[in-house]
């Protein structure tokens, strides 16, 4: 692919491509920039010490097949802050599952897509109120809309650095963004076989006549402006 000139780079300023496998017809990279940014790629692949992600295996491969990568420009003539937010929705539109990028866009976490259930939770929440002892678990950073059950178990009973008081505690909640976003009974509290120092639980998704009390509340309130902990005691 011949590169850009410099006359239509000043005339497309910032733009969101999409790289296409000739094979499948399908999407396979969402990426933004400016200048010759979208050219990028191909030179990588052609450099034998750049390191081989997904990305650069793909359009090895295309190229192994004596074909091309499609290059489509989605949209252009965006400003840098515009073009984050297109790549971004783009990036939920086609699923991060089905592209070899390695993150979400920008924003995603708190703009990204929603079913309208969980846009009515994110901005209609009421606070939680709390009558027994409870220990909220922030898992901002593995937490992601619509994860198995199962995944969300996991992230939230382990592993965290706690005291003795954890071992009293009988119901924990998931916390995503100030959100409750799922209700468990602690069976036990016993150390974390991988994470020396820290403590992990072993329970279940807690009985409707407490989850209800407790899932889709917002707990913003009860945690100071700026804090790191990700455990916090109420009730």
């Amino acid at each position: 692919m011949s590169p850009l000139s410099q006359s239509t780079i000043e005339k497309i300023g910032y733009y969101v491509y999409l790289l296409i496998d000739p094979r499948t017809d399908k999407v396979f990279y969402v990426g933004k920039g400016c200048g010759n940014r979208i050219n990028h790629h191909l030179l990588g692949a052609l450099e034998e010490s750049t390191k081989e992600t997904e990305k650069i295996k793909r359009i090895r491969e295309i190229q192994a097949a004596g074909l091309e990568v499609d290059h489509t420009i989605l949209r252009h003539g965006l400003t840098e802050k515009e073009a984050f937010e297109v790549e971004s929705a783009a990036i939920d539109l086609l699923g991060l599952e089905n592209l070899t990028n390695l993150v979400r866009g920008h924003y995603s976490l708190v703009r990204g897509k929603m079913t309208l259930k969980n846009i009515k939770t994110e901005y209609e929440a009421l606070d939680a109120l709390f009558d027994e002892p409870v220990m909220l678990i922030r898992i901002n950073q593995l937490y992601r809309y619509e994860m198995p059950a199962n995944e969300l178990y996991e992230a939230t009973r382990k592993a965290w650095k706690v005291g003795p008081r954890a071992k009293t505690i009988r119901i924990a909640c998931a916390v995503y963004l100030g959100i409750i976003r799922e209700v468990y009974t602690v069976d036990e509290w016993l150390p974390a076989p991988d994470a020396p120092g820290r403590l992990m639980f072993n329970g279940k998704i807690a009985p409707p006549e407490i989850r209800e009390k407790y899932i889709d509340k917002s707990v913003a309130h009860v945690w100071k402006q700026g804090s790191q902990n990700p455990i916090k005691y109420v009730g």
